[in-house]
């Protein structure tokens, strides 16, 4: 029998695979337990369409992070801090202060997970940040840190 697997099953097929399978093993196993569907034309027909849907997802999601590298290619962010004795920082800036630095200044929203900074930030300066937009699209910008 033929079945389209709906989760990853160890050592049989994986989920949105295609297989042929022994009757008693899909009708005893995989059916009731819901782990896999008949291949019938409807359901390929579904599978396909999943598959073309999650494709334009990921199309859209790499679309959507050129553009944001672009805006942020070469561009600087300036954070405010306030300063303890020495000039060094009350607490430190982190990335969750560089997203909202760049989402206010450059108009691009980041989630902090994919801001990494070269150094901890603890004294005024300037610093790099790394950002990864997306898988293999990543961009760098300048953060400076000032007295405010």
């Amino acid at each position: 029998m033929k079945v389209i697997y709906l989760q990853d099953v160890k050592g049989s097929g994986k989920k949105g695979e295609t297989k042929n399978v022994a009757d008693g093993y899909a009708r005893n196993m995989l059916l009731p337990k819901g782990l896999a569907v008949e291949a019938t034309p409807e359901n390929l027909n579904k599978l396909k369409g999943q598959k073309d849907s999650a494709q334009h997802k990921i199309d859209m999601d790499i679309q959507a992070a050129k553009e944001s590298a672009e805006k942020l290619k070469g561009k600087k962010v300036i954070i405010k801090a306030k300063a303890g004795s020495n000039d060094r920082l009350f607490g430190s800036v982190t990335s969750g202060n560089v997203a909202d630095a760049v989402s206010e200044q450059l108009g691009v929203k980041l989630d902090k997970k994919k801001i990494t900074l070269s150094t901890d930030i603890k004294n005024f300066g300037s610093y790099t940040a790394a950002i990864k937009l997306y898988n293999g699209i990543s961009e760098t910008i300048d953060v400076e840190v000032v007295e405010g």
